[in-house]
């Protein structure tokens, strides 16, 4: 019960700062990563400055159900939503027709990276903010991908608004999602098994 509670008042903590602008380092199903209101485009640009990088195609969002990506995705086909239900590992999908996110996190294709993680606290931060979060890699552009908190460059961990304590965390893969790509007509490009 303790546990429980001290992740909402973690959760509670995260989306002020979130609400606020502010960016976070957080534990996801895969790798640590920093996030922001995937809505709130000056959010958005603080973390391609902090990684150093305006590579659109590093920045995809959480989403907290299918629900949900719907609400920012226009044209995605259906196979798209069965094989996120599906999917038995970390799966982000890049799908067609981003709609209500901000502009700078667009690349010009016009698509939008989603995922809905497995873990308790984002599905909890996400459930909270009620809006997409950002999730990118916490390191500087070109650097390895940390996949603990302890390797997280100090440059990142000072340069966020709130880290998430690391009790949290749960049992994250330790390992970039998958990630494929749907055309609006269903078809289907693996990028990253």
């Amino acid at each position: 019960m303790q546990q429980q509670s001290a992740m909402q008042e973690e959760v509670a903590r995260a989306v002020e700062v979130l609400r606020q602008g502010g960016i976070i380092l957080y534990p996801t199903d895969t790798v640590w990563g920093l996030g922001c209101d995937a809505t709130n485009a000056e959010a958005v640009a603080k973390i391609y400055a902090l990684k150093r990088s305006e590579n659109k195609k590093s920045m995809l969002v959480l989403c907290a159900s299918a629900d949900m990506v719907v609400r920012y995705v226009d044209r995605a086909p259906g196979i798209a939503y069965e094989v996120m239900e599906l999917a038995t590992k970390p799966l982000t999908l890049i799908l067609p027709g981003a709609a209500g996110v901000a502009a700078n996190l667009i690349p010009e294709e016009g698509t939008l990276g989603v995922r809905v993680p497995d873990h308790e606290f984002c599905r909890r931060l996400l459930r909270a903010l009620g809006r997409p979060l950002v999730s990118t890699s916490a390191n500087i552009s070109g650097t390895e991908t940390p996949v603990g908190l302890q390797d997280v460059a100090r440059e990142i961990v000072d340069g966020v608004d709130f880290v998430v304590n690391p009790r949290f965390e749960g049992k994250p893969t330790r390992k970039a999602s998958s990630i494929m790509a749907f055309g609006e007509g269903g078809e289907v490009k693996i990028i990253r098994d």
